[in-house]
């Protein structure tokens, strides 16, 4: 058993493929609901861990020798949820659900962010219906409160205690300093990727800056690190005309992922230079402490720096604000709100999120989404008619 064998760049793409051939590559694993390389992992003797997108410390699961999962993020059809949950439900609990189901996603662990009524039921409805453990992870939803990272710590000791019950062996805190540093430059390559698309938007389309995130999302952390070195140097010698877009910076995708489909309209229409597409790959801003306890260095990094949320209450970063101040720092000129259907949390933020950009000057535009379309002909529409009115708004008569 070697689980240091790459699965995807060095495996079925070579190290020293072409920008394009990347890019390609990505597509197709993003658009393989049979997810070859959480198999091949399975085949070498490596168990699987899946969670929302939204944040959870991969680091513990790493240094078990567990390859984290954030499912939700490819484009494969999961189906419609059967008779197991409503209409009412968003798309990524059915998605994940009815993958399980049908026996093209195996886990051998589920963890699930307390983020909304729909992820904290899921548990319930997951154990009658699969023998695969299936745990609730309880962040604390006000992280600036004084007991936050202690409790934090704690939870984080449950989870490795749940992790070692899987995985059948303790928990090494040396394997978990380890892990932290390769997710340290894993988050540092990521802001690069980040950086470019805002100061050269030209050279990266919103789409393929989610391709080439997204896929770390099937791959473990050294390998997605491998990937991106290789990337980026490729990113910043292409070449490409300047175009006549504009610069927006777009928001609402905390949890559920837009389809590809649709981020490719809106890369039609415009130059997206911030978002927060797979936050949870970069939820933490800075380096975690790879001193001392590296539970306790976790909690301390999520208290104390985290991104942007709508699943995060902070007295002191009101949404509306940080968004503002986004569109400030990016010299942004609007805002695209994507609105996932029957998303608590995001529903709840849209109408705050509206009425201060409005009453800051700012134009914005709502685009509703769900995981089953497939037909983005009207959103492109919105989106293109929304870019032109704010491109040519100073040449109309």
């Amino acid at each position: 058993m070697d689980l240091r064998a790459p699965l995807f760049f060095g495996q079925s793409l070579p190290c020293d493929a072409s920008l394009e051939e990347i890019l390609d590559a990505c597509r197709e694993l993003l658009c393989d609901a049979t997810f070859p390389t959480l198999r091949l992992w399975q085949e070498q003797g490596g168990r699987v861990l899946g969670h929302f997108q939204v944040y959870m410390p991969e680091e513990i699961a790493d240094a078990a020798g567990m390859l984290a999962v954030k499912l939700g993020c490819t484009t494969g059809n999961g189906g419609a949820g059967g008779s197991h949950f409503g209409s009412y439900l968003c798309s990524v609990v059915k998605q994940v659900f009815n993958l399980v189901e049908g026996g093209d996603l195996s886990l051998d662990l589920l963890i699930v962010p307390s983020i909304c009524d729909a992820a904290r039921n899921l548990p319930a409805i997951w154990s009658r219906n699969f023998s695969t453990p299936c745990r609730t992870l309880y962040l604390p939803q006000n992280s600036t409160a004084p007991a936050a990272e202690n409790y934090l710590r704690q939870e984080y000791a449950g989870l490795a205690a749940v992790v070692s019950e899987v995985t059948g062996r303790p928990l090494e805190l040396e394997a978990v300093r380890r892990s932290i540093a390769v997710y340290n430059r894993h988050r540092r390559l990521l802001r690069e990727l980040q950086a470019l698309k805002s100061r050269e938007p030209r050279k990266l389309a919103l789409d393929e800056y989610y391709l080439l995130t997204a896929v770390g999302s099937l791959l473990p952390p050294g390998e997605h690190n491998r990937l991106l070195e290789r990337v980026l140097p490729l990113l910043t010698m292409r070449q490409r005309q300047q175009q006549d877009k504009i610069r927006v910076v777009l928001c609402g995708c905390f949890c559920e992922q837009p389809p590809l489909g649709m981020l490719e309209a809106i890369a039609r229409c415009c130059h997206v230079v911030s978002d927060d597409l797979l936050i949870g790959l970069r939820w933490l801003t800075g380096d975690v402490d790879v001193q001392g306890d590296p539970l306790a260095a976790l909690a301390h990094a999520y208290c104390t720096g985290l991104s942007r949320s709508p699943v995060q209450h902070d007295p002191h970063r009101q949404t509306a604000d940080l968004l503002l101040q986004q569109v400030k720092q990016q010299g942004a000129q609007a805002v695209i709100i994507t609105a996932p259907k029957m998303c608590e949390p995001g529903l709840d933020e849209l109408v705050p999120a509206v009425a201060a950009l409005t009453g800051a000057g700012i134009p914005s535009c709502i685009c509703e989404f769900e995981q089953g379309m497939n037909s983005f002909e009207l959103v492109e529409l919105q989106v293109e008619t929304f870019s032109e009115n704010i491109l040519y708004a100073g040449e109309l008569p």
